[in-house]
């Protein structure tokens, strides 16, 4: 067996001196009290697209500085722990920045690009505004909150210490993609998020070298066409060879054609997640230029026409009751970004352990290993597009629905950030709908935004508003109905769609000396339960309510939520993790003998 096997070393500088320390009086997660700035973050960011021995993690202590109206500070004001954002504890800052403030990032590192090829600087995510510079000189501009970028930096370079310093400024204007962040939060809004929250990192890749690749399981065919993009000048006698194996066990090898035929394939599900590994070798004759590791899997997303007239959602040709979490993936000591690795697997496992099949991952995009864990562990993904802000008259199902007016500039940038979200993510098998909107948050130009997701993916569903306005547009019609489920069947516009419930349910239950706050108000859907026996049971009975929509033809219902959020206190866990207040087992049990 034939595995990736080039190697590149890195050397960094000087980072930031000083004592980094958690933020006092902060509710810190058994993940966090484990952080250290040589500890935090160090796994490889991009499990589908990997070159292991490539790379040099970044993350750790920087130095830091706030200023206002853009002006480049003269000194920096301390230590802040990268990848946490700045208003967070394991920043070890956790300051709020302003709308008219600049945050400022250095650190130093040493680098040598090696002969033939080319170093490229990622970013994982920066919220929002941010321009890197290299030793003074510009390098590059972004504007997002989610999504990943790079740069080529092999030009920049100086031999001995290069200085690495980043801008942001993040003023949490509407037109943003702010999922749940706010300026003053309550209620279901939270803690603003500004600056670098996901891993930065450095690779070297030959000039020229695999860019990206797209994954084509075609189950009926039986094979899996893997697609590479290539960069950087051809080579006189390229060739690239695609290795499929299941465990040490080569299935299929492809070259020309790049299509690998895989017999009596191994289809994806949560019940069974069997996963392929691919290696992607690029040749110029018979020496080794490029090679990179990924996985895929062999399974396909569709709907159906069951009995009584209803559409269901299958998989692989099976219909499939969709039953998970609404999951904010929010967290006390780093808000949106995990404290850990670790811990980010750890809601996986539990809601997996409890009997969901699915997370609907709410107006957030994890760092892409959470979405390798659940490819791995087997939990179906409906991913939301972090929403932005603008609050049309919500109508909810009604006919005649209405729509914010944008303007272009501010559409093509929440296009371009949409398009990002498909494209860093289209290869994993857990995620099997994409939804644009949530409610009626920042909901416009519904069709032409529902068109473009239909012609980027074609393999997955699309959940055009959850909740929200309903324009006939995508796959679904989705209501939000608190605290018990209910869908309103008899409207026939409906008739050729998926229909499922979005949200429901959201009881409350306080459990002391575990809330964020204890001076802010515990808010739940509805008037909160004394004691657990009355939350167990109000569980119980909106489940079973779902069971009986589920058997008139809703295809799906999304359990408010996985923890509680600051001052929400609807979740099945504390904030911090520390008290399930519904244990996995006791979800099981109440679950009783519906499979999902």
């Amino acid at each position: 067996m034939r595995l990736c096997s080039c190697l590149i070393f890195f050397a960094l500088g000087s980072v930031a001196s000083g004592e980094w320390k958690v933020a006092p009086e902060a509710m810190v997660t058994r993940w966090g009290k484990q952080v250290t700035p040589q500890n935090v973050w160090q796994e490889y960011p991009r499990p589908q697209f990997r070159r292991d021995k490539n790379w040099k993690n970044l993350n750790g202590l920087w130095q830091y500085a706030i200023s206002k109206n853009g002006v480049t500070p003269q000194d920096y004001q301390g230590d802040i722990l990268v990848p946490f954002p700045v208003e967070s504890a394991l920043s070890g800052v956790q300051r709020l920045l302003a709308p008219d403030e600049t945050l400022w990032y250095r650190r130093m590192f040493r680098h040598q690009t090696r002969g033939g090829h080319r170093t490229h600087l990622h970013f994982e995510a920066v919220d929002y505004e941010s321009t890197v510079y290299l030793n003074g000189e510009k390098i590059g501009s972004h504007e997002g909150s989610s999504d990943p970028f790079t740069f080529d930096i092999t030009d920049a370079l100086q031999p001995g210490d290069n200085e690495l310093t980043v801008s942001v400024v993040d003023q949490t204007a509407p037109s943003q993609t702010l999922g749940k962040q706010s300026m003053q939060p309550k209620g279901i809004y939270y803690t603003r998020v500004s600056g670098i929250w996901q891993t930065v990192w450095l690779e070297d890749v030959p000039e020229r070298h695999f860019r990206m690749v797209k994954m084509k399981p075609r189950i009926a065919e039986g094979t899996l066409r893997v697609l590479p993009t290539l960069e950087g000048e051809p080579l006189k006698a390229e060739r690239i060879v695609i290795t499929v194996r299941d465990g040490d066990r080569v299935v299929g090898v492809a070259d020309a054609a790049l299509s690998v035929r895989i017999p009596d394939a191994k289809l994806w599900s949560p019940r069974s997640p069997s996963l392929y590994d691919i290696t992607m070798e690029l040749f110029d004759g018979e020496e080794l230029i490029d090679c990179v590791e990924s996985y895929a899997a062999m399974r396909e997303i569709g709907t159906v026409r069951g009995p009584g007239g209803q559409i269901r959602m299958t998989l692989n040709g099976k219909v499939v009751f969709h039953y998970g979490t609404l999951d904010q993936g929010w967290w006390p000591d780093g808000l949106l970004t995990p404290p850990s690795d670790a811990a980010m697997r750890f809601d996986v496992e539990y809601l997996k352990k409890s009997g969901f099949n699915m997370i609907r991952k709410h107006i957030k995009v994890e760092p892409r290993r959470y979405y390798a864990h659940c490819d791995r562990i087997g939990m179906m993904v409906w991913q939301d597009m972090p929403s932005t802000g603008g609050r049309p008259f919500w109508s909810k199902l009604a006919p005649n629905p209405v729509e914010d007016e944008w303007p272009a500039d501010r559409h093509e940038q929440f296009v371009e950030e949409l398009k990002s979200m498909v494209g860093s993510l289209r290869n994993h098998p857990s995620i099997v709908m994409w939804v644009p909107f949530n409610e009626r948050w920042g909901q416009h130009e519904t069709i032409r935004v529902g068109q473009l997701m239909e012609n980027l993916d074609v393999t997955r569903l699309v959940n055009i508003a959850s909740g929200g306005n309903f324009f006939p547009v995508g796959d679904v019609v989705d209501r939000h109905n608190y605290p018990e489920p209910m869908f309103p069947f008899e409207d026939q516009r409906f008739n050729d769609y998926v229909k499922v419930v979005g949200e429901f349910g959201g009881h409350g239950l306080v459990v002391p000396g575990h809330q964020w706050n204890s001076e802010m108000r515990n808010w739940g859907y509805g008037d909160l339960p004394t004691t657990k026996d009355e939350y167990r049971q109000r569980y119980q009975h909106s489940f079973d309510e779902l069971m009986k929509l589920r058997r008139r033809g809703v295809a799906a219902g999304v359990y408010t939520q996985t923890t509680d959020v600051e001052g929400e206190v609807n979740g099945l866990m504390t904030y911090d993790r520390e008290v399930q207040k519904l244990t996995a087992d006791e979800l099981q049990q109440l679950h009783g003998p519906a499979r999902f």
